[in-house]
């Protein structure tokens, strides 16, 4: 290799380091196993990061996450799964691939793992194709609640699981071989000397390929390529741009990845407040607002799945300003400001004025999103306050929405104190519904009152119809989620959450 070449991927895979010279940095990790590693255990069935067929486990130094991470952490090493179809090679650098092929060891006396053990005795693979990203899947299921020490409920299960797809087999058998899992002998996954392995990388300098691909390491340096390279595309999980890739063909251009960025990846308390990194993975993310707002635990579960949610940001969502997106309205229901920076010169937006139009942001040129923070006495702390956030969409799991609301309320006595009311799907951009939450300001939290709110909710939106909703639909549905907020939260015999859930159709 000449010496002004750039340097090549460095990783971990099948226990040794792999160097892959710098090519093309939107190629897939999946690309990658299957043509040039030859392992095609993983599958490409969409492409996109929806049916779960190519999952893998991409691992890195415990020491490198935090201590409230959601990922699995065994023997110095921190697990994830993600999608392969839509992670970009370059950002496996100093990190670990494992695959399905890795799950059962190798050697003389290697044994199955236990999630492929349980497929094979419950009759749960068909076709097949499916089945190593459901081996996978498992196999991080098992590894969480093997060190947890507990065995998981049925539903649990599903929901670990709700990142993959199958067609023919069907749900049944699958989820039998999940909880199967426990009365396996307690072995997991191999992972002897790799915490040593990808110490030995961390020694190499910060991939950076000019003109194609960046990955600094200090938020200083990302802050300086930022105003240098204003036009360059901002990566965190590409959980998004991984498909305009993969479905839409398109040429990123130069490439800024935050996600070796270690302040970028922190969270923290800070000013009152939690402040959420724009490179800390959605999972970690949205477990830790939960935490805070359980309110907010069901749209976590629903939001998208768990290969998705370990390698996508919170932040990422936000900025990527989808006016379908499902974070931003709980956010701004929440009271959230984003805080961002360009070059040395830092501010701070409230997320409801980040949005300017459809895809459109208030970000200047050479400016990103450095983190997101909540006041804590938001919306469940403070006294009055009752935060609600819910989602409508065709499936339960793994959906767009087609309207999605953060909803938050402050009563003084049988008054309306304040109301914040985020709506998305409703329009070009998440916004609050301005005429309804006038409606409602300083009157008693009534029937005649939501009546005046759900009519003026007409003037605050005009939706489209597209292949999810009708505009009709949309607005009835937008009316019917303030309707199940009145009967959860009137002070004369509110309703329990449970017996309304399917009121709004929110499954």
């Amino acid at each position: 290799m000449l010496e002004d070449s750039p340097r090549p991927i460095r990783f971990v895979f099948r226990g040794q380091t792999v160097e892959v010279p710098a090519a093309e940095p939107t190629r897939s990790v999946l690309q990658w196993l299957r043509e040039d590693a030859r392992a095609c255990g993983s599958k490409e069935g969409c492409a996109e990061g929806d049916c779960g067929a190519c999952t893998v486990i991409v691992a890195e130094l415990a020491d490198a996450v935090q201590g409230d991470s959601r990922a699995v952490v065994r023997d110095g090493v921190a697990l994830r799964p993600v999608n392969a179809c839509i992670r970009f090679l370059p950002t496996l650098d100093g990190k670990a691939l494992l695959t399905v092929e890795d799950l059962a060891g190798s050697g003389p006396d290697a044994t199955l793992h236990p999630a492929q053990q349980a497929l094979l005795d419950t009759h749960g693979s068909q076709c097949g194709f499916c089945t190593p990203g459901f081996a996978v899947s498992m196999a991080i299921s098992h590894e969480r609640h093997r060190c947890s020490g507990r065995r998981p409920g049925r539903a649990e299960l599903a929901d670990d699981l709700a990142g993959n797809l199958c067609r023919c087999t069907g749900y049944r058998p699958i989820l039998d071989a999940a909880e199967r899992m426990g009365e396996q002998p307690q072995h997991g996954l191999a992972l002897e000397g790799l915490a040593d392995a990808l110490r030995a990388l961390q020694t190499a300098p910060a991939l950076d390929w000019p003109g194609r691909y960046h990955a600094p390491r200090r938020l200083d340096d990302l802050a300086a390529l930022r105003v240098r390279l204003p036009e360059a595309r901002l990566v965190a999980g590409a959980t998004d741009v991984g498909l305009w890739v993969t479905k839409q063909l398109r040429s990123l251009g130069d490439i800024l990845w935050l996600g070796d960025v270690a302040e970028l990846r922190q969270m923290r308390v800070a000013d009152g407040g939690l402040s959420i990194g724009a490179a800390v993975p959605l999972e970690d993310a949205w477990h830790a607002l939960a935490r805070r707002w359980p309110a907010l635990t069901e749209m976590g579960r629903r939001f998208a799945g768990p290969p998705v949610r370990h390698a996508g940001t919170l932040v990422g969502n936000l900025a990527n300003g989808s006016p379908i997106g499902d974070s931003a309205p709980a956010l701004i229901a929440l009271g959230a400001r984003l805080r961002l920076r360009r070059g040395a010169r830092r501010r701070e937006l409230p997320l409801q004025d980040f949005y300017l139009d459809y895809m459109k942001n208030a970000l200047e040129a050479g400016e990103f999103v450095e983190a997101v923070w909540i006041p804590a006495d938001a919306a469940a702390s403070a006294e009055g306050w009752t935060l609600r956030a819910w989602k409508i969409s065709k499936r339960f799991d793994c959906d767009i929405s087609a309207v999605s609301a953060g909803l938050a309320i402050r009563l003084q006595g049988d008054a309306v104190v304040e109301a914040r009311l985020a709506f998305g799907g409703m329009a070009g951009i998440v916004k609050r519904a301005a005429a309804a939450e006038a409606a409602m300001q300083g009157q008693p939290w009534d029937e005649a009152t939501l009546a005046r709110a759900m009519t003026a909710l007409d003037t605050d939106f005009s939706p489209l119809s597209d292949l999810r909703a009708s505009a009709g639909y949309r607005r009835l549905a937008a009316r019917g989620l303030l309707q199940r907020l009145w009967l959860e939260t009137r002070t004369t015999n509110p309703l329990p959450a449970d017996a309304l859930r399917a009121f709004a159709g929110t499954h």
